[in-house]
């Protein structure tokens, strides 16, 4: 089976966040009031073969640790979604 799967990479809470900071005091200037607590990260999209999504989301999760996240600051967030045949071309 493919999976398409998104990796949210959020900082830990408690780690600064200076790009969120810079943000968030911008907004203002920009008309844009009553927004707080800004936090960057990026976001990953990936297909993957498994057989099953248990399996897909072992992968997807050993792949964060060792490639995509400093497990240090960072977390993720794994969302999975089977894709038909005529969603992987």
């Amino acid at each position: 089976m493919h999976f398409e799967a998104l990796v949210e990479v959020r900082l830990r809470p408690g780690i600064a966040d200076p790009q969120g900071q810079t943000i968030e005091r911008a907004l203002p200037a920009l008309g844009f009031e009553g927004i707080a607590a800004v936090r960057t990260g990026k976001a990953i999209r990936l297909s993957v073969e498994a057989a099953d999504e248990a399996a897909a989301r072992r992968r997807v999760e050993d792949l964060c640790q060792r490639f995509l996240t400093n497990p240090v600051i960072e977390d993720a967030v794994i969302s999975l979604e089977p894709l038909s045949p005529l969603e992987r071309q």
